[in-house]
């Protein structure tokens, strides 16, 4: 099984104990979020100086990445998860990138299908914050192991981007990791948490103190209770005219 999706599996697992009992080593040992390193693919120096930083996992986020430089990372990390986004996927480069010893690949919905048929690597998939809703919800009946939102346009998160978020949440029944813009505060964390997010990829070439400082903010966030996924029902619309049209007919059969 991918070492980062039996991560996810986990972080489900994890629920707060009752009040008065101690939590178990799992319970206590248990992550409220996963905190995923972005890096650029540039340079193997990049995960040689943040490998201290304790990340769940790694994942190149350039498009752009060099075989070589895949591989010796991979080595540089050891037991910790990598991944890389690739664009254009398709079964070939989903096994190319299997054979290089990554545990996941990341995609868009271009990709052709056969990426979805490779079962030596998990995958996730990429997606918009502009995505149809309908669209997500069919992401449910995929071959995919998770989902990643990506970080747009802007350079912060919006109001908007956490009311998306938390719906997206509603809707999937896979967890949802968020690519990060920019690195975020304390309180901004805790509204991704409150939004039941599983985990963020932060952007890459960021400073080690920063990440680390990151990292604490992720460790010190309480634990979730488990939560059902994907259990959102349809809302229809409701209308006070058809309200008054119904209780009418309601009394003209009373009458009868």
């Amino acid at each position: 099984m991918s070492r980062f999706v039996d991560k996810l599996r986990n972080l489900s697992r994890t629920s707060i104990s009752p009040m008065g009992f101690q939590p178990s080593a799992r319970e206590a040992d248990g992550a409220a979020m996963l905190f995923v390193a972005g890096l650029s693919g540039e340079d193997i120096k990049e995960a040689k100086m943040v490998i201290d930083i304790k990340a769940d996992a790694w994942l190149i986020l350039s498009q752009d990445f060099d075989n070589k430089l895949v591989k010796q990372a991979v080595k540089t990390l050891g037991d910790v998860p990598m991944g890389v986004f690739m664009k254009d996927a398709g079964e070939e480069k989903v096994a190319e990138i299997a054979e290089l010893g990554c545990d996941f690949a990341v995609f868009d919905n271009n990709a052709a299908i056969t990426a979805l048929h490779n079962e030596g690597i998990s995958k996730f998939l990429i997606i918009e914050h502009s995505l149809d809703q309908g669209l997500v919800r069919a992401i449910n009946n995929l071959d995919v192991d998770g989902v990643f939102i990506n970080k747009g346009e802007e350079s912060f998160i919006t109001v908007k981007h956490l009311l998306v978020y938390q719906r997206f949440v509603e809707l999937l029944e896979k967890p949802v990791i968020v690519i990060l813009p920019s690195l975020l505060t304390s309180a901004g964390l805790s509204n991704l948490w409150q939004a039941g997010i599983d985990g963020i990829a932060s952007p890459p070439a960021q400073p080690v103190e920063a990440l680390m400082e990151l990292r604490k903010m992720i460790d010190e966030l309480p634990r979730r209770a488990k939560r059902r996924r994907g259990k959102v029902g349809v809302i229809l619309p409701h209308y006070g005219i058809a309200a008054d049209v119904e209780e009418d007919e309601e009394e003209e059969e009373e009458e009868i």
